[in-house]
């Protein structure tokens, strides 16, 4: 079920913090956006193989194009 998974979830996304604060670039790619564009120090929205929105994960976030496509709005 969802809820088992969230234990993985929350390990797999501080693993990647760890690692990023060794200063290490990571590419990841996620279907949970909010998730991925907390931790995001640059990002990228990918519209049919395409390049569609790019900036910080924070940008990001707060775009209301990508609240209203990929967070709920």
């Amino acid at each position: 079920s969802l809820h088992d998974a969230l234990p993985i979830f929350d390990e797999v996304f501080g693993i990647i913090r760890e690692i990023n604060a060794q200063g290490r670039t990571i590419l990841l790619v996620e279907q949970n956006a909010f998730a991925a564009l907390k931790v995001a120090h640059k990002a990228y929205v990918l519209e049919v193989g395409s390049v569609s929105l790019s900036g910080t994960g924070a940008e990001l976030l707060n775009n209301p194009k990508v609240r209203a496509a990929y967070l709920g709005g």
